[in-house]
């Protein structure tokens, strides 16, 4: 059975920090890339950063400079460090692990965490 685990959700004032961990079991993660989405009261799933196999990073332009999401495949876990943080960016955060079907080896596996309560204010 798949698992994607999120923790590091709470409470946290404007300018604040925190850490965000996703940990996955039944799959791994060396093969998946690594997406975190965050969803507002009222408003669509956003993507917020991307972690590619490779480690490569892209991050939405509301959070670049603010946000580092990294990933440690030895531990099966990513991460999203989140500094400087505004009112705005209070949502629940997801962690998504994606891998495309590649023909002959595997189909499309899609899987996502349970989210986690990020809000930020005074």
């Amino acid at each position: 059975q798949v698992q994607l685990v999120e923790s590091g959700g709470g409470l946290v004032q404007p300018g604040g920090s925190l850490r965000l961990s996703c940990a996955a079991s039944g799959i791994v993660l060396d093969f998946y890339t690594m997406n975190w989405y965050r969803q507002a009261p009222g408003k669509q799933r956003e993507l917020v950063a991307t972690v590619a196999t490779g480690g490569s990073t892209n991050y939405a332009d509301s959070v670049k400079g603010r946000f580092l999401a990294s990933r440690d495949n030895a531990k099966n876990t990513a991460s999203l460090q989140m500094n400087g943080l505004k009112p705005e960016d209070t949502a629940v955060y997801y962690c998504n692990a994606n891998r495309p079907s590649r023909p002959g080896l595997w189909g499309p596996s899609d899987h996502w965490g349970q989210g986690t309560q990020v809000t930020v204010s005074s």
